[in-house]
């Protein structure tokens, strides 16, 4: 069974203070395309949600655009996959907490971004 990676974009875009804020989207596109980078052996999926969302999928990461609260995205998707290698890359401690519920292991943002 392939293992699954679910990213919070907000949280590790948020992570390192490179000027991010000014162009959300941008930064979770450059974010993407670094995770696209990391090769075969998992499926990718990012979750991106408010300035962020329009964010499109590019072979490797699968985008998915949270409705309303990116965290509550994650915790379905986290869900949905049960019984399957999952990892959750992200430093809240609270959907830490609701995704290890589920049986998910989870990492901190340096797991796919390392400072910069």
């Amino acid at each position: 069974m392939e293992p699954l990676l679910i990213v919070d974009a907000a949280n590790v875009v948020g992570s390192v203070p490179d000027g991010w804020w000014r162009d959300r989207r941008g930064a979770a596109e450059r974010l993407r395309d670094r995770l696209a980078l990391r090769g075969a052996g998992e499926e990718i999926v990012l979750v991106v949600e408010g300035a962020a969302r329009g964010v499109a999928s590019v072979p490797g990461v699968r985008v998915e655009a949270a409705p309303g609260s990116g965290d509550d995205r994650i915790v379905e998707l986290v869900a949905a996959a049960a019984g399957r290698p999952c990892l959750v890359v992200t430093s809240d401690r609270g959907l830490r907490e609701r995704v290890r519920a589920y049986g998910a292991d989870c990492a901190g943002p340096r797991t796919v971004r390392p400072a910069e």
